[in-house]
């Protein structure tokens, strides 16, 4: 399996990606006021209404006094109000909830001095200081309690409304501010402004069972835990759109997007699971809150680039991350994969665009691998025309070819693979269909290299190494992939017939060199075969060393060449019709001579590695049918000749009978009659009077 920490690490130039949430960029931004509804028609009055105001009326009684001793109260109200959010909390291991006693507003703190102004309270909240947020929702609540009891005008009701709204817009913007960046806050503020939310959360709750003065305007639900949402939502979109620091050589900008991006929600979702969720309530979701606003993005970025035109890397890459590491190595990974269990974040793209990528990957790729196989057999087929020897490897010649082209299709098939075991099922089938065509291509470049190139110094021996790559082939084809027989053959085949022209090539000269020698069986009536058969095998022996770097296969298939050959030949010179013996002992000393011939053919062809046994009949069963008298032991012999030899024909038997001179014609009919009857033997799979012609 391809992992995605390969590309991490082995991507050049990239710039590691922070493991926190510490997200860098542009200062905070302050939430726009409409994004509260009620606050729009009264941010712009709060400004001036949290300045004092004797036109406004006393907010509460201590305002009246005089502006120093507003001093003096205001540093003990204040430490008072703070003193609420400290006090007499436990620790927990586990999340704590919006249900937990210690994230629930109490009813009213007890104060040693008057509450704080407006003022005070703006202050307090512009310095960061969140404990102020109870004295916030004190002022609400007594806003409410005012307004239902008409203790007020309508116009100080809206007045002081007006102020609390503009406290809390302070107040979410601090409370915000600290989610938003929660990992560069201390462990204990990020808690305040935990409770806070968890507070509003509770309140706005309570909201929806209340009715509202008619001279207020509603202000609740004020959605703070949905503000935090939309700003996880903002902040996975920064920390995904950030440009890397450059794009490394050998990478395409997408690829850098994509190990970026990667990257990036693999160690923010890890830092969230690590250092967050333990601080955060249960109720915040606070894990599956960064993975559904990561994973949007994400999705959303590559959906955009799918719809451009992707090069052919860009499109494996893409597949690889949504079908692969995606899933595999950042939502399953070790320190993520219990925490996402709950979570359905889908796929990266829609089915059907996955389709489509996956189509035109495929085709690329089959592409690349037959362009790929066919140049490597045109530079292979190049060094045969300049008369380059081959390498030799333990005595034998030797060829990369096999190597490139079963590593070019395998490389093709890894690539698939990666991507999914499916899509790998997917191009398995199309690049044997490629294997096999350059297969057909390599017999054919081959055969013309035998036909242009005989004068060639190396010529002999690149059709050895040409020969000994079929073995390689077939060893590679059977190895990496398991395919019936039948097909596997059906594939193989123009390796067959390259091999056999290779030894017909191989063996041309020699050949050529014994014919003569044959024809003197003939031309001595067979007086003095021994001798001529002493003399085959010799030349034959001197040439066998000009086969030694064909692979031992190879070598013993090659001898089976040649003892087919010898056996052949000696049945063609039995054959000729120049030798009519008409006495019984003539017949038996011209058996004797073949039987003797037979024994030598066969001693030094096997001694040489000849495999072919099934020859080791052909003439000593010849001899016989010439031995024989008797008509009826004569029509057994052939019975069971032809049992062995299914290509013994009538011309074959005819030839033979006509040594036989004290033959009758009705028994030659008689006997030749026996070929009519059919045993059921099946065609021959190896031929041997089939390659005889008679006249």
């Amino acid at each position: 399996m391809l992992k995605m920490v390969t590309f991490f690490q082995g991507l050049p130039g990239q710039q590691s990606v922070p493991g926190t949430l510490d997200f860098p960029g542009s200062p905070q931004k302050s939430r726009s006021t409409s994004e509260v509804e009620p606050e729009a028609s009264m941010s712009e009055a709060s400004s001036e209404d949290l300045m004092p105001s004797q036109e406004a009326g006393m907010v509460r009684d201590g305002e009246e006094e005089e502006s120093a001793k507003k001093e003096k109260k205001k540093s003990k109200g204040l430490a008072n109000m703070f003193s609420v959010f400290t006090k007499g909390k436990k620790k927990k291991k586990d999340q704590p909830r919006l249900s937990d006693p210690e994230v629930q507003p109490k009813s009213r703190p007890e104060l040693d001095g008057p509450p704080p102004t407006v003022e005070e309270l703006k202050e307090a909240l512009e310095s960061g200081r969140l404990e102020a947020a109870w004295q916030v929702l004190a002022l609400e609540r007594e806003l409410e309690t005012e307004a239902a009891t008409s203790r007020r005008s309508n116009e100080e009701l809206v007045r002081q409304q007006s102020k609390v709204e503009a406290l809390y817009l302070l107040l979410r913007d601090q409370v915000l501010g600290v989610l938003r960046r929660p990992l560069e806050a201390a462990p204990e503020r990020l808690r305040q402004a935990l409770a806070v939310v968890s507070q509003q959360e509770l309140e706005d709750r309570r909201a929806a069972g209340a009715s509202v003065a008619a001279v207020l305007v509603a202000t609740r639900p004020r959605r703070w835990l949905q503000l935090w949402r939309d700003s996880v939502a903002e902040v996975a979109a920064e920390r995904l759109d950030a440009q890397p620091a450059g794009v490394p050589e050998g990478r395409s900008e997408a690829e850098t997007r994509f190990l970026h991006m990667g990257c990036t929600m693999k160690e923010d979702l890890e830092a969230v699971v690590e250092r967050l969720k333990p601080l955060f309530p249960a109720e915040f979701n606070v894990v599956h809150t960064y993975a559904e606003s990561y994973h949007a993005h994400f999705a959303a970025q590559l959906c955009t680039l799918a719809q451009f035109e992707l090069c052919e890397r860009d499109t494996y890459f893409l597949l690889l991350w949504v079908l692969n590491l995606y899933p595999n190595d950042i939502l399953n990974s070790p320190k993520l994969a219990k925490e996402l269990q709950g979570i359905r974040l889908g796929s990266l793209l829609p089915p059907k665009q996955i389709r489509l990528l996956e189509a035109v990957f495929l085709s690329n790729e089959v592409t690349n691998v037959k362009l790929l196989m066919t140049r490597a057999l045109e530079l292979e087929s190049q060094r045969w025309a300049r008369d380059v020897a081959p390498q030799s490897l333990d005595g034998h010649y030797h060829s990369e070819l096999p190597i490139d082209i079963i590593q070019i299709v395998l490389q093709g098939q890894d690539k698939a693979e990666n991507i999914t075991p499916e899509v790998g099922v997917q191009i398995r089938q199309l690049l044997l269909v490629e294997l096999a065509a350059l297969l057909r291509s390599y017999q054919r470049t081959f055969d013309e290299f035998l036909e242009k190139s005989k004068l060639l110094t190396n010529y002999r021996a690149n059709i050895i190494a040409n020969i000994n790559n079929c073995l390689s082939f077939r060893t590679s084809v059977e190895q990496k992939w398991q395919i019936p027989q039948d097909s596997l053959n059906h594939m193989l085949d123009p390796l067959k017939d390259l091999k056999a022209h290779g030894f017909d090539t191989l063996l041309q000269s020699l050949f050529s060199d014994l014919k003569p020698l044959f024809k003197k069986f003939t031309q001595t009536r067979w007086a003095t075969s021994v001798e001529t058969l002493e003399e085959i095998i010799t030349t034959v022996g001197i040439r066998l060393p000009e086969f030694s770097e064909l692979k031992d296969c190879f070598q013993e298939e090659l001898m089976g060449a040649v003892h087919l050959h010898l056996v052949k030949e000696y049945i063609i010179r039995l054959s000729k019709r120049r030798m009519v013996l008409k006495t019984e002992e003539q017949q038996q000393q011209l058996a004797r001579h073949i039987l003797a011939n037979a024994d030598v053919i066969q001693h030094f062809c096997t001694q040489n590695g000849s495999k072919a046994t099934w020859l080791n009949q052909a003439l000593p069963r010849l001899a016989e049918i010439i031995h024989l008298q008797d008509a009826n032991a004569i029509k057994i012999e052939v019975a069971t000749y032809a049992t062995l030899y299914p290509d013994f024909s009538k011309g074959h038997l005819n030839a033979i009978l006509a040594i036989k001179g004290n033959l009758l014609s009705s028994e030659v009919r008689s006997i030749r009659n026996i070929l009519d009857i059919n045993t059921g033997v099946q065609e021959p799979s190896r031929p041997l009077f089939s390659l005889i012609k008679v006249g």
